[in-house]
């Protein structure tokens, strides 16, 4: 093959790679039941296919040559492995009945639960036996398909520290002996909510980064949607998790709009929302009727993530600033309050009623929130109150709200903002 063909060759082989990594890993691991080694198997194969398709050409279905490989080195490691004998037989069973070709097509029956092994890993990757750093970065890794530098990148972290955080995972994962499968009843519950939290935490990571000269880290983002839009394909009858896509979908709508020329924030309420993306809100818009129409249809009252688009929603659905619904964002807050109390849920709700009823009514409420020991290093909350006086003409003591706002803040960004809006005053 010529050196265009081949780079074209091994290009293929990195798209396929994180497309189909997700489902290969899933796969793999409800055979082997060890996702550290499933990872490992799938890393075998992807390094066969670099060796094989720039002489041999991409094969037609280039996933399933990939689980083909895959799967016949999982054989192989079994037959090392004599205290997995019952599964090699399994797996034996299932490539006795493939074709036996080299570039075999998944068998019906793995065709079958891929689905199903895919939703299981996520909610290994996302099991409470693992932190949250851990979580979120296998959960990236394993279903995201991104390297460990692209995570370190994504995150402003060392590459070692992130290659560490994933090997301590896989073992903790074996050391605890979880269970390759989907929990039920309560505890199927309790572990959505820690995937959802996962994906709304990269998310949030890229919608507004903690730290570095970014505002925005949109490849986050996009990873984050992707992962909720496969989250809802797998559980359609889960209401919070098509009000996390929806929150998402209308978060992104304003990407274009966040940003000036020069890369500096542009707060919400002074965006162009001629710029907000269409497409995005009425995704959002539609997750978000989903989302309701579930949890009307069980009679239970709606979920965080449900809540939170509700309120997004209010914002995409209003033409100006000045005509957004602030009494129904005020009201959606106090209900998010009572559903998923949090200092900063209450930080929020007074902006809204700052808006809704005038900046006095939210500053009475920021002031009852500023010796709580969970806002004490959070930015936002000087930052808010400097609004709120700003508002009613208290400049100097909005200035040095600003300004403490501005120390406490890790982003650039985000930083010059505040310094900005200081000195404006």
């Amino acid at each position: 093959m010529t050196g265009a063909g081949s780079r074209r060759a091994t290009d293929a082989v990195e798209a396929v790679w994180r497309i189909e990594s997700a489902r290969l890993i899933a796969g793999l691991a409800r055979l082997v039941n060890d996702v550290g080694l499933a990872e490992e198997l799938a890393q075998d194969a992807l390094v066969a296919a670099l060796e094989q398709w720039p002489g041999e050409g991409v094969p037609r279905n280039p996933g399933a040559w990939l689980m083909s490989v895959a799967k016949r080195r999982a054989v192989d490691s079994i037959r090392r492995q004599q205290r997995y004998v019952r599964k090699l037989t399994e797996v034996g069973q299932e490539l006795a009945t493939a074709p036996n070709t080299g570039v075999a097509a998944l068998d019906a029956a793995a065709e079958e639960r891929i689905e199903d092994d895919l939703l299981r890993l996520m909610f290994v990757s996302c099991h409470p036996v693992l932190s949250t750093e851990a979580r979120v970065a296998l959960t990236l890794r394993l279903i995201g398909g991104l390297t460990s530098d692209e995570i370190a990148r994504a995150f402003l972290l060392p590459e070692p520290t992130v290659a560490k955080r994933l090997v301590r995972a896989k073992r903790s994962l074996s050391d605890a002996g979880v269970p390759f499968e989907v929990p039920q009843g309560a505890e199927r519950l309790a572990r959505l909510s820690s995937i959802l939290e996962v994906i709304y935490l990269i998310y949030n990571e890229g919608y507004s980064a903690t730290a570095g000269d970014d505002w925005m880290r949109p490849e986050l983002c996009a990873e984050a949607l992707r992962l909720g839009r496969i989250l809802a394909t797998l559980t359609p009858k889960e209401p919070e998790v098509h009000g996390l896509v929806s929150l998402m979908e209308i978060q992104t709508s304003r990407a274009a709009a966040r940003t000036g020329p020069d890369g500096s924030p542009i707060r919400l309420l002074e965006q162009d929302r001629h710029r907000w993306d269409r497409l995005h809100i009425r995704r959002g818009l539609a997750a978000l009727d989903r989302a309701a129409e579930l949890t009307d249809r069980a009679g239970e009252v709606p979920g965080p993530y449900t809540l939170q688009a509700g309120i997004a929603a209010c914002h995409a659905r209003a033409p100006t600033a000045e005509q957004t619904d602030w009494v129904r964002m005020a009201a959606l807050y106090e209900l998010l309050a009572r559903v998923a109390p949090s200092p900063v849920v209450e930080l929020n709700r007074a902006v809204a009623l700052g808006m809704a009823y005038g900046p006095a009514a939210g500053l009475e409420l920021v002031d009852q929130l500023t010796d709580d020991p969970a806002l004490r290093s959070y930015h936002l909350l000087p930052s808010v109150r400097g609004d709120l006086l700003a508002r009613l003409g208290r400049a100097a003591e909005a200035r040095a709200e600003f300004e403490r706002a501005a120390g406490l803040t890790r982003n650039a960004r985000e930083r010059t903002l505040l310094l900005t809006r200081a000195a404006e005053l």
